[in-house]
């Protein structure tokens, strides 16, 4: 079964739907799908989410299987959150740039480079990365964890150069950061922005802090060049409930592109905009309704991790819960 590109457009093909709720249920599975995930997707999921967010729902349903439609590393910290559950993704090969940016072997180096220093890493990481640091944060309680830690400790923060230095602006500390990025949130520059704030000047921003014209909004706004009422710095959780408290018309939004389908759907009266219509991510747009049915029909591509990795991996994830 194919899905033609209008309704991938435009969300759920009946018959399609209805195949992939039977295996589910056949299957003992729930599926989760990433909110960049393509519309149809999105609209055939049980939940739609974060992928912290995702990985807590896999961890407290019922079902003894978790499909993830995301990237790989999110099944991985479905998988150390629910390591007794199956952990299925559509597509292995369904990779991240910024996860890719760092090794478990460069973290070792880095850690041996400045001994006694705490590791701050990004949940878009892997597995194998989490298992060598010392806590994960999310865009949305990075902050908070960095500020956690004792103001006379060294801070290893990665691997996402625009959020750390997203997180040295709000929190005026300087730290060791990573230079990694996601390829799709770099590709929004400031002049995107500049561009669609001049084309809808009544608008609300919403700019992810991975994008790489986070930190020239974030001074954009101090100067008032931005407007400090209308600009939010956001992670995808952010923007969904943001949109619930909104009065504008219109709202730009900086980050991947299939963001916009669920923000629709979360405030349909309200004209989401791309900062940039091409920031598509590739690796997200690998996973597709056919690999889905496909996964769902035959139970391949499960997701599986060393045990001691996961128990490693899980204590960074876990001391983020704890203090977010």
């Amino acid at each position: 079964m194919v899905l033609t590109p209008e309704a991938l457009r435009s969300g759920v093909d009946e018959d399609w739907a209805a195949e992939v709720k039977r295996l589910a249920r056949e299957q003992d599975a729930v599926i989760l799908a990433h909110n960049y995930m393509v519309p149809a997707i999105q609209d055939v999921a049980d939940f739609v989410g974060d992928s912290l967010e995702l990985s807590k729902i896999a961890a407290e349903v019922s079902e003894s299987t978790i499909v993830f439609c995301g990237v790989h590393f999110m099944a991985e910290t479905a998988k150390i959150l629910s390591p007794e559950k199956r952990v299925l993704i559509p597509d292995l090969m369904a990779g991240c740039s910024l996860a890719a940016s760092i090794t478990a072997d460069e973290l070792r180096a880095w850690k041996k480079e400045h001994p006694g220093a705490t590791s701050i890493f990004y949940v878009n990481s892997t597995a194998e990365v989490k298992a060598e640091c010392d806590y994960c944060c999310t865009s949305a309680n990075a902050v908070k964890i960095v500020e956690s830690i004792p103001e006379d400790k060294e801070i290893l923060f990665g691997p996402d150069m625009f959020l750390g230095a997203h997180v040295e602006r709000m929190t005026g500390r300087k730290m060791h950061v990573w230079m990694g990025e996601c390829h799709v949130h770099a590709g929004i520059e400031p002049t995107h922005i500049q561009e669609m704030m001049d084309s809808h000047p009544d608008a609300e921003l919403y700019v992810h802090p991975e994008c790489g014209c986070s930190s020239q909004c974030m001074y954009l706004m101090s100067t008032g060049d931005l407007p400090k009422d209308r600009t939010f710095i956001l992670g995808t959780g952010g923007m969904v409930r943001r949109v619930h408290e909104t009065n504008a018309k219109e709202v730009i939004v900086a980050t991947e592109v299939g963001m916009l389908h669920r923000l629709k759907k979360e405030a349909p009266n309200v004209d989401f905009i791309p900062a940039n219509a091409r920031a598509r991510c590739g690796y997200m747009s690998m996973i597709t309704p056919s690999k889905l049915l496909n996964t769902l029909r035959s139970g391949e591509f499960e997701v599986t991790l060393d045990p001691e990795i996961m128990e490693k991996a899980r204590v960074p994830i876990e001391r983020m819960i704890a203090i977010s």
